[in-house]
């Protein structure tokens, strides 16, 4: 039952209860000497339609999988998130409210996924809050599909700004959304013509409405209506129920509303409102110039709309457990992103001494392997399905006309794509998957950055890793992009070696949280010797020793197709009677959580490393004395050739080698 069922006309407490959102609104920034109140202000009569009119959720119960979602894009303005969050019963306190962007609140400038309950996404990066709806809208839609409508079935929220319109990224996902008609979302645009700068018609002069028209979007523009509790609540409504495409929702603000001296201000978007601005703005309203004043039928009244959901939740939990009857574990799995079974890795491929596939087309292998015993699986790529070894044998592609398949074809917006895997993980009941080339993460780096702050489980798949891409040349070839990517807190970084590297790549993946970084190469590369018995174990243990010495006078570390380099220099070092261990390291981040015993076995005390690796050399003096890499940008030639005049081989390996033992 929807909430806008059993709720009455705007009432003289509605009207009261704003006001109190817009006070807290001004109160918190002011009591950090930092914030954004403008446009909480403004948008306090929308948001209090949302969670009392029109979405359904229950407060005591906020991770409860059916329930709608809500999206903050606009994140600077997420002091109305909180007061929300707080009115409602999500457990914030007003002395949560009065720690507004201190050490260790939880109410930190921008809302962040996993900090703070009812929080769904991080956002502040404006644009990635609108993109992360449409993962959210993907993840909604495959379940739906997949289990029925009586376990899966609610919408998607948001709240975006002129500021995330202007991102390109917007434009992606909103493409997207139009062309797969994702019905479930229901996106309201603040349209209150301010920036930073000033008026946004310094830099932007859009038609929004026959823009998101063109995009295939259902779109209602109420013009002056942000105070009209009604028409946001019919235009919702209509909105929610409109399911053959998406909605936005065009809505005129204004920002600082009602402060007698800030209205339409773009000062106001910041920090401008001093103690006698919100004294003035507070008398206009007239409520007591009482900071954090929230007087007991107010909260009384919000809590129970907060509470209100709670009919709904119990009778879905009746209604989803007859209809998951026999499927409870399947359930399960797909929520949690986790795989059927204890011993489904058992059914991971394995690669012999005869194999030599590029990781890329292993990872193919590997991927078909696992998508029936890991059933919340949702591929994707961006135009380069074949290419980066993601495509899913046994589905079909998700369209219009088929929701239910589990290949998305993102086209060429790797914007959007990396976006919506975050939406789509953080939403739940997927493994989202992507693939493009290594050098096109720089497209995608804020949605990765994001995935990894708010330890969303998502994979994104990196091929064509290295100058050994060839003839395309050095727009197209890699050289800073690994190492880069190691900078990410949070972003578990693979390079496998080879396809039983890849395989325990996914092993690690499955059985892991937080976002993975899985990169592959285009060229071939032989199986190496060992890594049949060792690789699952090794790349969870980020690195091992491939070939070992008894007492080794030197180490040879690689990662990806150059610990077969690194594996032929051993061989040439041995032939002059030097004791050599190779040691391959698919994944910095999972040898760092080692013990120190497991680190020194791999690089024992004393004992000199040489690095290979096809990219930059900056970071590996971390853990080699030497290093073989490539500073520079590539060239266009093949692969092969490119390898030998940039330095990646055994020779120069050897030689590396020999320079230190000298």
């Amino acid at each position: 039952m929807n909430n806008s069922e059993t709720t009455p006309p705007s009432t003289d407490i509605e009207a009261l209860g704003i006001d109190v959102i817009r006070g807290l609104s001004m109160d918190a920034p002011r009591a950090a000497n930092s914030g954004h109140q403008g446009t909480a202000m403004a948008l306090a009569p929308l948001a209090h339609v949302l969670f009392t009119r029109i979405m359904r959720y229950d407060a005591a119960a906020p991770h409860w999988a059916d329930r709608d979602r809500f999206i903050l894009s606009c994140g600077h303005a997420s002091i109305l998130q909180y007061a929300m969050l707080y009115l409602t019963g999500y457990g914030l306190t007003l002395d949560d409210l009065r720690d507004f962007r201190q050490w260790d609140s939880l109410t930190p400038g921008h809302p962040e996924h996993g900090h703070t309950v009812g929080v769904e996404v991080t956002t502040g990066p404006l644009g990635q809050g609108f993109a992360n709806g449409v993962g959210m809208a993907l993840a909604e839609q495959s379940l739906r599909e997949r289990f029925g409508e009586d376990v899966c079935d609610h919408h998607i929220y948001a709240i975006v700004s002129d500021g995330d319109l202007e991102e390109g990224v917007s434009h992606e996902a909103a493409s997207l959304a139009g062309h797969l008609r994702l019905g479930r979302l229901v996106y309201v645009y603040d349209q209150n013509h301010i920036s930073i700068d000033g008026p946004t018609d310094l830099a932007l002069n859009d038609d929004v409405v026959k823009r998101f028209e063109a995009y295939g979007w259902h779109v209602q523009d109420l013009g002056e209506s942000a105070e009209d509790l009604d028409a946001l609540e019919s235009a919702l409504i209509a909105a929610r129920e409109h399911e053959e495409r998406p909605s936005l929702v065009v809505i005129r603000s204004h920002i600082g509303f009602p402060s007698p001296d800030h209205t339409d201000d773009p000062a106001a978007h910041g920090l401008a409102f001093d103690e006698a601005d919100i004294s003035a703005t507070k008398a206009v309203m007239g409520i007591p110039d009482e900071p954090f004043w929230v007087p007991d039928e107010v909260l009384e009244y919000y809590r129970a709309a907060g509470s209100r959901g709670s009919v709904a939740r119990i009778d879905w939990e009746q209604r989803s457990a007859a209809a998951l009857s026999g499927r409870s574990a399947e359930w399960d799995a797909t929520l949690a992103a986790r795989p059927l079974g204890a011993d489904w890795a058992d059914a991971l491929p394995s690669f012999g001494p005869d194999d030599s596939p590029a990781t890329r087309a292993a990872n193919q292998k590997v991927l078909n392997a696992l998508d029936p015993l890991v059933p919340g699986v949702l591929g994707g790529s961006a135009d380069l399905t074949g290419n980066t070894g993601t495509r899913l044998d046994d589905t079909e592609a998700l369209q219009p006309d088929s929701p239910g398949g589990r290949q998305v074809h993102y086209g060429i917006r790797e914007h959007a794509m990396g976006s919506a895997l975050v939406g789509a993980a953080l939403h739940g009941g997927v493994l989202p998957i992507s693939g493009t080339f290594l050098v096109f993460s720089d497209y995608m780096r804020p949605a990765v950055r994001l995935a990894a702050l708010s330890g969303a489980k998502c994979v994104f798949v990196w091929s064509h890793d290295s100058v050994g891409v060839g003839e395309d040349g050095p727009t197209h070839q890699p050289v800073e992009q690994v190492m880069s990517l190691r900078l990410i807190p949070g972003l578990t970084v693979i390079r496998p070696a080879d396809g039983n590297e890849v395989a325990g790549a996914w092993k690690l993946a499955v059985e892991g949280n937080g976002p993975i970084a899985l990169i592959t190469s285009r060229q071939s590369t032989p199986t190496l010797a060992g890594s049949e018995s060792l690789a699952l174990e090794g790349v969870a243990r980020g690195a091992y020793v491939l070939d070992a010495a008894d007492s080794p006078q030197v180490v040879l570390v690689g990662t990806g197709t150059e610990v077969a380099v690194a594996v032929e220099a051993a061989e040439e070092l041995r032939s002059s009677g030097t004791a050599v261990s190779v040691v391959s390291m698919p994944c910095w981040e999972a040898f760092e959580a080692q013990e120190p015993a497991y680190r020194k076995s791999v690089f024992p005390d004393g004992v000199p490393v040489v690095s290979v690796e096809a990219g930059v050399t900056s970071g590996w003096q971390r853990w080699a004395d030497a290093s073989v890499g490539i500073d520079r940008f590539g060239a266009s030639a093949p692969g092969s050739k490119v390898m030998a005049e940039l330095g990646i081989t055994a020779e120069a390996v050897a030689a590396a080698a020999r320079n230190l033992l000298s």
